[in-house]
C-alpha cells in the first residue's frame, strides 16, 4: 500500500525528471540556428542593398526578428537551358552595331566618380633594366602626384591580353586591335579602350605630372556632372595652319581623364574598329606611319568629340546659334564646360611649347608638361618646325612629334 509520504516523495522525482528532460520556457526564445557570421544588428541581418538605394528601417538598432522556420527550398535551375540563353542573349548583342555593343558592355554613368587609375604604356616598365632613364622623373611624377591611385605601365604584350580579356564578347573590336599592323596604331587604341572599359587617367609615358588630377577642374565645376577632361593640343591662328595641323583647334590625347563608358570613347572606339576592318577587308593595312594622325591620332579624336558636341542624342541643338566649332575654344585661357565635358586651355597639357599662346611651366594653369619625344616616327620626322610667318609672333612646333 502506498503511504501518503510514498506518493510525495515519488511525484517530487517524477517532476524533476520532467525538469531536466525539457528545456526551459525562456531558452526556447533565445537559441538561434548557428550561422558562418552572425550578425549583431539589423543592419547586418537585413538584406544587401544596391548601389544607390535608401535604407527605409527607422529602428536601426532594433534585435533582428527571429525566425524558427525552416529555409525555403530553392528549385534547381537548369544549368544546361541557362547555358543557352546566356548565349542566345549574347548573340543578340553581337548582332547590335558596334557603338551598342559597346554602350552595353561598358554603361556610362556620370554621376559616378572618376577611377583612380593611371594608365601608361611603354615597351618596358619601370622595374626592367631596360626601361629609359629620361622616363624614370616623368613616370614617378604621376605617382608622387597621386600617392592612392593605381598607376600601372603597360607593356605590349600586357596590353594584348588586357584587351583580350575586356573585349571577348566585341569580336569586331578586338579584330580590329589584333589586325593594326603598327605599334604605335595599338598604343593609340589601347588609351581609347582602357579608359572605355575601366576609366581614369591615361599620359603618355614622356608626360610629367605638374599637378594632382584633383586640381585639373574648377571647384564650381560639379564632379558628378563631368564624365571628360581634355586639354588643347593645338590653336594655330594662322593662314597655312593645315600644313602644320591636323584641325584647327586640335584636342590632344597624350593626357586624357574619363569616366568609363563615356559617349566619345564610344564614338572614337567605333570609328576606329570601322576603319580598321574596312582597310583589312581592302587588304590596305599598311605599316604607314603618315597616316596614324587621322586614323587613331588626334585628327580622329578631335572629330569624335566635335560629333559629340554637336549630336542632338545628347545635347540640346535646337535653341543654338549654331554647331560648336574650333571658333568656341580658340584662344580660350581658361577652363570650359560643354555638357559633361570639361575643356582645358592649351597651358595645362601643353605648358611651355612656345606657340598658341601656351603659357610657360610655371603658369598656374599648367598640369602636365609633355616631352614630345615621339618615338613612335623615325628619327627623320620627329621634330619639325614650320618657317615662321611675318604676321605671326610666335615660331610654330608641329606638336604631332
Amino acid at each position: 500500500m502506498v503511504t501518503f509520504r510514498k506518493a510525495v516523495i515519488m511525484a517530487a522525482v517524477l517532476l524533476f525528471m520532467i525538469f531536466m528532460l525539457y528545456p526551459r520556457h525562456s531558452s526556447m526564445h533565445t537559441q538561434r540556428a548557428p550561422t558562418s557570421s552572425p550578425p549583431s544588428t539589423a543592419a547586418a541581418a537585413a538584406p544587401p542593398q544596391s548601389p544607390g538605394s535608401v535604407k527605409t528601417d527607422t529602428t536601426p538598432n532594433s534585435a533582428p526578428p527571429i525566425t524558427t522556420q525552416p529555409k525555403p527550398t530553392v528549385p534547381k535551375v537548369d544549368s544546361g537551358a541557362a547555358k543557352v540563353q546566356q548565349k542566345l542573349a549574347l548573340a543578340a548583342v553581337q548582332n547590335l552595331p558596334i557603338d551598342k555593343q559597346l554602350a552595353y558592355h561598358f554603361p556610362y554613368s556620370v554621376s559616378s566618380k572618376f577611377p583612380a587609375y593611371i594608365w601608361q604604356t611603354w615597351k618596358y616598365t619601370p622595374a626592367s633594366g631596360q626601361f629609359a632613364d629620361k622616363f624614370r622623373v616623368p613616370e614617378a611624377s604621376w605617382t608622387e602626384k597621386h600617392p592612392s591611385f593605381v598607376h600601372e605601365v603597360i607593356t605590349d604584350d600586357v596590353a594584348e591580353h588586357l584587351i583580350r580579356h575586356l573585349y571577348s564578347a566585341i569580336p569586331d573590336v578586338l579584330e580590329a586591335y589584333l589586325s593594326m599592323p603598327l605599334p604605335i596604331l595599338k598604343a593609340d587604341f589601347f588609351r581609347y579602350l582602357i579608359l572605355l572599359a575601366r576609366g581614369g587617367v591615361y599620359a603618355d609615358i614622356d608626360t610629367q605630372a605638374l599637378k594632382p588630377t584633383t586640381e585639373w577642374v574648377p571647384q564650381s565645376f560639379n564632379a558628378k556632372s563631368i564624365g571628360l577632361v581634355i586639354g588643347i593640343e593645338a590653336d594655330p591662328d594662322r593662314a597655312d595652319w593645315a600644313k602644320w595641323y591636323s584641325r584647327r583647334i586640335q584636342f590632344c590625347q597624350w593626357t586624357i581623364k574619363a569616366k568609363p563608358g563615356h559617349p566619345v570613347l564610344v564614338d572614337i572606339v567605333t570609328k576606329i574598329t570601322a576603319e580598321t576592318l574596312k582597310r583589312k577587308r581592302e587588304g590596305n593595312l599598311k605599316p604607314n606611319h603618315d597616316g596614324v594622325v587621322e586614323w587613331t591620332g588626334p585628327a580622329v579624336w578631335t572629330d569624335s568629340i566635335f560629333s559629340y558636341f554637336n549630336d542632338p542624342n545628347f545635347f540640346e541643338t535646337t535653341a543654338s546659334a549654331g554647331n560648336i566649332t574650333f571658333k568656341n575654344f580658340t584662344g580660350m585661357r581658361d577652363s570650359k564646360k560643354i555638357g559633361d565635358v570639361v575643356v582645358l586651355p592649351i597651358t595645362s597639357f601643353s605648358p611651355g611649347i612656345g606657340h598658341s599662346g601656351a603659357g610657360p611651366v610655371e603658369d598656374p594653369m599648367a598640369f602636365v608638361k609633355h616631352e614630345f619625344e615621339g618615338s613612335w616616327k623615325p628619327a627623320t620626322e620627329r621634330i619639325i618646325e614650320p618657317k615662321p610667318q611675318h604676321d605671326a609672333n610666335q615660331q610654330q612646333q608641329n606638336p604631332q612629334t
